[in-house]
């Protein structure tokens, strides 16, 4: 049953119809908000509109790079969402472009717009000096939008799973075809967070319940190593592999192969981000810049990754339990 608290209000999310898009879009529809969703292609989009009522979901067409569709599409709106963001630069979207600029002058025509509240999507280790041109990208996004809209949420999630995620999915199906597993930062520490509990931060943060201009840092249950995201991921999926922690400079090697091949299944860049682990800071558990000091209980991993990963079983999701 959808809630009241929105009471129609207008919220413009924009990209709106990607992996964490459509459970921030849902969180918003269940809320009672009116949701525009901006987006580059809003012909790809209309599956979003039965997350709410006849109506209630409308997606249009924006573009990050195009100051005047972005201004189109913040016209009216209370609050903004801004989830833009990408993995791998191809063409004129590049981290520049898409991080920095587009997040920067979004947040200016915010303003501008009247809009009340902003809420900027970044990423659990956003740093100025990180060896990582996503995450300084990232951390130059957020100043930007600090600068344009100083009462700005900014929340940095860690690790993000679901159905349609592009990280358990992305192993789960490399173990379906190779018998090794390869282990890129096999000992960096994530603090994996489920996108269901992040589109709530995200919602109560559009509800103004919290106090701008603070960034909140969005992290799960609990820590784990990537070999040991890898050995839950095998567990669920029932197979058993070979998992060989490969070197850096091995990495980065296979990564400058693979990032001009078509799909960029790996870049250096993201071989850096594996590097550094990926966990909410100390101080922001003390301030309760956290999942927790939203109010948010947080969904164990084991909860959902069954819930989509049995898929990859050898026998299908219904097949007997055993290793392969």
């Amino acid at each position: 049953m959808q809630g009241t608290y929105g009471n129609g209000r207008l919220v413009t999310v924009f990209g709106g119809s990607g992996f964490v898009g459509r459970h921030v879009v849902r969180a918003l529809a269940m809320h009672g908000y009116r949701i525009r969703v901006a987006v580059r292609r809003p012909d790809l989009a209309g599956y979003l509109k039965p997350l709410g009522m006849v109506g209630q979901v409308q997606p249009v067409q924006a573009n990050l790079r195009y100051p005047e569709s972005l201004e189109v599409a913040l016209h009216g709106a209370v609050a903004a969402v801004n989830l833009v963001g990408i993995l791998a630069e191809r063409g004129k979207q590049d981290f520049q472009a898409v991080h920095v600029d587009g997040a920067s002058d979004l947040a200016a025509l915010a303003t501008a717009s009247g809009v009340e509240r902003l809420i900027h999507m970044s990423a659990l280790g956003a740093k100025s000096d990180s060896d990582s041109l996503y995450f300084r990208t990232k951390a130059a996004g957020e100043d930007g939008v600090r600068q344009a809209f100083p009462s700005a949420t900014i929340v940095r999630p860690s690790i993000q799973f679901g159905a349609g995620d592009s990280f358990f999915n992305r192993f789960a199906t490399m173990a379906r075809m190779s018998p090794v597993l390869p282990l890129i930062g096999a000992a960096t520490k994530f603090e994996p967070v489920y996108v269901g509990d992040v589109a709530a931060a995200v919602r109560v943060a559009v509800d103004g319940v919290v106090a701008g201009g603070k960034t909140y840092e969005l992290g799960g249950p609990e820590i784990l190593t990537f070999s040991q995201l890898m050995a839950t991921m095998l567990d669920i999926i029932d197979r058993r592999r070979l998992m060989v922690p490969v070197p850096t400079a091995l990495a980065k090697l296979v990564a400058a192969i693979l990032q001009i091949l078509p799909g960029k299944l790996l870049t250096i860049d993201q071989v850096k981000q594996l590097q550094a682990d990926n966990i909410v800071s100390p101080k922001a558990t003390k301030e309760r810049r956290t999942m927790k000091g939203l109010g948010i209980k947080q969904t164990a991993l084991e909860a959902i990754l069954p819930t989509y990963l049995t898929r990859f079983r050898a026998h299908g999701q219904f097949g007997h339990h055993r290793s392969v």
